[in-house]
């Protein structure tokens, strides 16, 4: 079997791109967002909204952000 068939451990978890990182912003405030690996989450504080990262992609839509009130 290769590299390639085999799918990486489950405690792997995927990485953003930072220089994505650097270029995301809260589409709600326009301000920067920080980077929660743990919970692959992108956080607004002043929106108090934490977008999800799935599968390496950050989901910037409002409606899909977990509210952190």
């Amino acid at each position: 079997m290769s590299e390639q068939e085999n799918p990486p451990p489950a405690n792997v978890l995927p990485a953003v791109d930072p220089k994505l990182l650097e270029i995301l912003v809260c589409p709600v405030t326009k301000e920067t967002l920080k980077y929660d690996q743990k919970a692959q989450e992108l956080v607004s504080e002043g929106a108090g909204l934490a977008y999800p990262i799935r599968d390496g992609i950050p989901i910037m839509l409002p409606d899909e952000a977990r509210n952190l009130e």
